[in-house]
């Protein structure tokens, strides 16, 4: 495909990711990076829509593409869909979705430029094919790097690595503290805790999280907020009850995030994000809050540990276990995943909490 057409910086370019929360986050830097090489580019950004918190207010976002689990599901409502996207009129479409959904809003969108990852389908639609990198090569991670990569076709000048980033208003982070204050806890150290990932398979289990907020507890002066929703609150008192007394004192149910942005405005005010490894770490970290997270067995920790340093720290199985990985794939440890799971004990990584809550607290 030769680009020597394409006026990039008048250029209207599509982005689209849909599905997790974190994976729409983490794509939104390419806004970012195309709107800071070419200020006269306009960007709409695909995702799904409980997705749209994490970018709201996002400046390098000039609309919204807004998919519904109806579009998806209804032939009609998707038809539709598509010919909306035709008459967009978009010049480059960068697809980091890949999948063939996305793919099929890519054909309709009739960009002069399609770029995408290669799999069989997409090779008959897009003119530029990525493969994923196996290795980062810097401390970004994958996900960053993969994502960046996709730039390429039209700067080769694009940096590597660009960090997510997450727009609160001065309202919400004022609401978030007066909800603090009410409680006395504004002006204490305050840790908020991920108790469950984005799935059971994905949550750390409850009797090992257990005796990490003990831990906590035991060498800090830390009060503990959880981030969970209402549906959740019988899981979360089970954590509750399996922690000592003097922990269960310093845990604050009754403060908790309504929406996710309410969520992200209490996590701007606390000094560190502890617990699963997900979207909730990604949003703390585009918040610029440091982050203990505990990845599941079978999440490819090269893709998700994202700037790693002395304040945003993982632990994996493969810390304790390398020979796991050496005899079985992801998707093999992921068929047993709460067995694997049992076997990241938390006396593995105790010093490596204590020494992390000296540096953050």
């Amino acid at each position: 495909m030769n680009n020597s057409k394409l006026n990039l910086n008048n250029a209207k370019y599509l982005i689209i990711q849909q599905k997790m929360i974190g994976d729409v986050l983490t794509s939104s830097i390419l806004c970012e990076a195309i709107k800071q090489k070419n200020q006269l580019a306009e960007v709409h950004f695909l995702v799904n829509q409980h997705t749209i918190p994490v970018i709201e207010h996002n400046p390098f976002i000039d609309k919204l593409v807004v998919i519904t689990k109806e579009i998806e599901t209804s032939p009609i409502k998707l038809f539709q869909f598509l010919q909306h996207i035709k008459k967009e009129n978009y010049d480059v479409v960068i697809d980091v979705y890949s999948k063939p959904i996305s793919v099929l809003i890519g054909k309709f969108s009739k960009a002069q430029l399609k770029i995408g990852y290669k799999k069989w389908y997409s090779q008959l639609v897009y003119d530029e094919l990525y493969t994923y990198k196996a290795k980062a090569d810097t401390n970004a991670g994958l996900a960053i790097e993969n994502r960046m990569n996709l730039l390429q076709s039209l700067d080769k000048t694009y940096a590597k690595e660009l960090k997510p980033k997450i727009y609160l208003t001065e309202e919400e982070i004022t609401s978030a503290k007066k909800s603090l204050q009410q409680e006395n806890l504004l002006d204490k150290p305050l840790l908020m805790v991920g108790v469950l990932g984005s799935s059971e398979e994905k949550s750390y289990p409850l009797p090992y999280l257990a005796k990490v907020l003990d831990t906590i507890v035991e060498t800090t002066e830390a009060e503990l907020l959880f981030n969970y929703i209402p549906k959740q609150l019988q899981i979360v008192e089970k954590l509750v009850n399996l922690c000592s007394p003097e922990t269960q004192q310093r845990i604050h149910l009754s403060i908790y995030g309504k929406s996710l942005r309410e969520f992200m405005a209490l996590t701007s005010v606390c000094k560190a994000f502890i617990g699963n490894e997900g979207g909730a770490v990604n949003m703390a970290k585009a918040l610029k809050v440091p982050t203990f997270s505990i990845f599941a067995p079978f999440t490819k920790r090269a893709a998700w540990a994202l700037y790693e340093n002395h304040k945003n720290v993982s632990v994996h199985l493969e810390d304790y276990q390398p020979e796991t990985y050496e005899k079985f794939s992801l998707k093999e440890i992921r068929e047993k995943a709460s067995t694997y799971y049992e076997s990241i004990k938390p006396k593995y990584f105790t010093e490596k909490l204590k020494n992390y809550l000296k540096e953050v607290l």
